[in-house]
């Protein structure tokens, strides 16, 4: 298996659910080596994610405020706190075997980081950077990019979040990754017009793929799952765990 590409995937706007158990079908077939390295690309319906170390009381809304927004809530495997994800925000789901890229969880955070760091300075002139003991990107005292992820068997899993046109209403119903003194800020806000998503996705790719040193093949959605599948079955038939 070539251990330089990575294979990247557009879901466009998809549910936490079901993003999830792609993550988690992707995520056994690269521990297995069937697959090289992935990266999931996409936007989520609104929604509030607990991370691993979240605690209820930073969910500010009651649950009937939630359920008339439709915004659902969903425990995550993630590092973290709590966080919001809606539609103006590119999330990425990194699946990286980082037997094959040096086993350095907090390298790959940094990596993460830098992903952003190197887009908003060539892009738009813009300055961000990390804020020590709290992972994500930080333009001044308010954050534009989350981190949360997790690791299993040295695979990757879960990611970040780059608010681009992201709603800001949405964090204002809980305390953005347990922080009451912290903000949190989008492309949108910094520039003060619209941001083209599109695009926005391609530099996101763009700079991963520089960041982390791999060559990038963009794959369909309807391929890859139909690879998913595939794969999936012959490892069943095989018996393999």
């Amino acid at each position: 298996m070539v251990n330089n590409k990575l294979t990247t995937v557009k879901l466009g706007l998809i549910g936490y659910e079901e993003a999830l158990d792609l993550q988690m079908k992707t995520q056994r077939l690269v521990s297995l080596e069937k697959l090289g390295h992935v990266l999931l690309i996409l936007e989520h319906p609104p929604v509030i994610t607990m991370g691993a170390r979240a605690k209820h009381e930073n969910i500010l809304a009651d649950p009937e405020l939630l359920k008339a927004k439709g915004i659902d809530i969903f425990e995550s495997s993630r590092g973290g706190d709590v966080t919001y994800h809606g539609p103006g925000q590119i999330v990425g789901y990194p699946i990286l075997n980082l037997n094959y890229l040096g086993k350095d969880v907090k390298q790959y955070v940094r990596n993460l980081e830098e992903v952003s760091i190197r887009l908003l300075k060539s892009e738009y002139g813009i300055d961000s950077g990390r804020s020590e003991g709290f992972p994500g990107v930080w333009i001044g005292n308010s954050k534009i990019t989350a981190i949360g992820c997790s690791v299993m068997r040295w695979v990757t899993l879960h990611g970040f979040a780059f608010n681009v046109n992201t709603s800001m209403d949405g964090f204002a119903l809980i305390h953005p990754c347990g922080f009451v003194d912290k903000g949190v800020t989008s492309l949108k806000n910094i520039t003060g017009v619209s941001q083209d998503m599109e695009k926005n996705m391609d530099l996101v790719i763009k700079f991963f793929c520089k960041t982390f040193d791999l060559e990038c093949k963009a794959v369909d959605l309807q391929i890859f799952l139909n690879d998913i599948k595939e794969l999936t079955y012959d490892i069943e038939q095989t018996g393999l765990a």
